[in-house]
């Protein structure tokens, strides 16, 4: 048996009822699941400290492997948050475990639990803050309100917010297991579940084979006052920190305005972004390591003035606002990680999370959670991702340094949630699950490595690297806007044809005019050349293949040569339209698509 090892986590540890033997019943699956999958509820007191407190259900989703390889001890998965949904991971985890059950847990309070713990009145706030030029530090008020409008609706339906914590949310796992009937499994958590996952780990050490801990968030780590350091230093490794900091004091001294998507009412709204709103949208975008690469160049650019390039961004962090059950992610917040930080305004950048996290909590109240360690038994896996802004690799690789039966690996290029990211990180997680007590599938450093974790990463967009323009991002939400280009295309395609005909018929001008035609086409196959060349189509977000531009000679070119046909002697009237037609394209060109 592995050593046993002490994992500090947030979260009391108050008597486990193991007596209230949790049950469970079928429903069928809010989401899309793949065939073989069923789901249910684990019904479970809402909160087990207190005698005949009220039942509640935990969703679930289970899919027996079909293998005949199939192993006997299922991967348990819950997302992060707190708050995330997790079912809709289903598909993908089975593919990831062909050969194992996968049991996907959603987090109590969550949207595929019930009761499900929404506060829209607290998103309404923050997107009221972010309609003025203040800093949302000067202008908590209609956060505040939303919290305690939040808080009224949960007591009038009877929820007691105590009961959404750490550890409730471990003991859930851990009735589940039993409740499943599985002598043995692996719990796999992201992100914050990593805490719920080494807490259910560690109350239920015979019934957790292997524990892995993706993107490791330590409760050693006040994650609130850490944050904006984390941030900078993230910026750093990525070569972003000094036009990091002429950006922040560019947008603090000057906000800038934006018009985006309200995620609640789905109209358009006007909002007016400091620096320190800049930052924290970034921030949140760095998560995802598809963005990674775009942050030296986009920050270079936004330092110099070129707001306009943070539209997708600016729009992906409205979505964002919906993409957790944000009642649950203050209730476990408030009780487990906000009382444990000082909110010490930092030099910079005064992130929004953090103040809107605080004046929730100050509104709510809730009890501070005991911080009192828990044991884990279970050989442990802990990965991070180089360019994490959220939990850095830095306190994760020292968390499992005093962990001795953990192995970290760090993984190049990536962001936040290694196993969604990185093949590499998947192969790694299969390879320790393959054997998690021998050692031998350690990504790195080991002779029995199944992959190199610092192989692969992509290289990050330099300023220079791209010709900058925000045109491609808004085709992408008007495809209208292309029109130019597609009216240019069509008529060099009939000009060729015309050309042609004319050069056989032995009619003046058909090798100029098919000589125009060509040229326009061949900036066409260039462009489009160009254009499926780029290996991440996320950097079209911000920009365009600097050859694009050169390439727009050759649409000159074509203008000039089908001017030339159309006042040649004897002319046709229609020659006239190959002429306008570039001319449109050659202002549209340069005077919006790459300005």
């Amino acid at each position: 048996m592995a050593a046993i090892v002490t994992v500090l986590i947030g979260g009391p540890r108050t008597a486990y009822a193991a007596e209230r033997a949790a049950g469970t019943e079928e429903r069928p699956c809010p989401v899309a699941v793949p065939t073989g999958t069923t789901c249910g509820y684990l019904l479970v007191p809402e909160r087990r400290d207190v005698p005949g407190s009220r039942t509640i259900r935990v969703g679930y989703a289970v899919h027996r492997s079909t293998s005949p390889q199939r192993r006997p001890d299922p991967v348990a998965y819950s997302s992060g948050g707190p708050g995330s949904p997790s079912l809709r991971l289903v598909g993908f985890l089975t593919q990831m475990f062909p050969d194992r059950d996968v049991v996907v847990i959603e987090q109590r309070g969550s949207r595929y639990s019930e009761p499900s713990l929404a506060c829209p009145e607290v998103v309404g706030g923050l997107v009221e803050t972010l309609k003025t030029p203040k800093a949302t530090a000067d202008e908590i008020d209609p956060i505040a309100k939303g919290a305690l409008a939040c808080q009224s609706r949960y007591q009038a339906e009877g929820i007691d917010l105590r009961g959404y914590r750490t550890e409730e949310i471990a003991s859930d796992v851990a009735d589940l297991r039993a409740a499943l009937g599985y002598e043995q499994w692996n719990l796999m958590g992201v992100s914050y579940s990593t805490r719920s996952m080494a807490e259910a780990a560690a109350r239920d050490p015979r019934g957790t084979r292997a524990l892995v801990l993706d993107s490791f968030l330590p409760a050693q780590v006040n994650w609130y006052d850490a944050a904006a350091a984390d941030l900078r230093a993230t910026l750093a490794k990525l070569g972003a920190a000094g036009r990091f900091d002429e950006m922040l004091a560019r947008y603090n001294a000057a906000p800038a305005a934006y018009q985006t998507t309200d995620p609640l009412t789905r109209k358009r709204i006007d909002v007016r972004l400091t620096g320190d709103d800049i930052a924290t949208i970034l921030g949140e975008a760095m998560r995802e390591t598809e963005f990674l690469p775009l942050v030296p160049a986009l920050v270079d650019a936004l330092a110099d003035g070129r707001k306009e390039l943070l539209g997708p961004v600016v729009d992906a962090a409205g979505d964002a606002l919906t993409s957790h059950d944000w009642g649950l992610y203050y209730a476990v917040q408030c009780q487990d990680e906000a009382p444990f930080n000082t909110f010490a305004a930092a030099a910079g950048p005064r992130l929004f999370t953090g103040v809107a996290d605080a004046a929730v909590c100050t509104a709510w109240h809730l009890p501070r959670s005991s911080d009192e360690p828990g044991a884990v038994e279970a050989p442990t896996l802990v990965l991070g991702g180089q360019y994490d802004p959220t939990t850095p690799p830095e306190s994760a690789r020292a968390a499992a340094n005093d962990i001795p039966s953990a192995r970290f690996a760090e993984f190049a290029g990536v962001g936040h949630g290694v196993f969604l990211a990185s093949e590499c990180g998947r192969r790694t997680i299969s390879g320790f699950l393959d054997a998690p007590a021998s050692g031998s599938a350690t990504a790195a450093g080991s002779a029995g490595a199944v992959c190199d974790p610092g192989a692969g990463a992509s290289a990050p967009v330099r300023p220079g690297d791209l010709h900058l323009t925000a045109a491609p991002y808004r085709i992408s939400q008007s495809p209208a806007l292309i029109a130019p280009l597609a009216v240019f295309v069509l008529v060099a395609a009939a000009q060729l044809v015309a050309g042609l005909v004319a050069l056989v018929r032995r009619r003046g001008g058909g090798a100029v005019r098919a000589l125009a035609g060509l040229t326009g086409l061949a900036f066409a196959g260039l462009t489009a050349l160009s254009v499926t060349g780029v290996p991440n189509d996320i950097v079209f977000a911000i920009g365009l293949p600097p050859a694009i531009a050169w390439y727009g000679l050759l649409v000159a070119a074509s203008t000039v040569l089908s001017i030339t046909a159309a006042f040649r002697l004897r002319a046709a009237s229609a020659d006239i339209v190959p002429v306008m037609t570039g001319l449109v394209f050659v202002t549209w060109m340069y005077g919006w698509a790459l300005a």
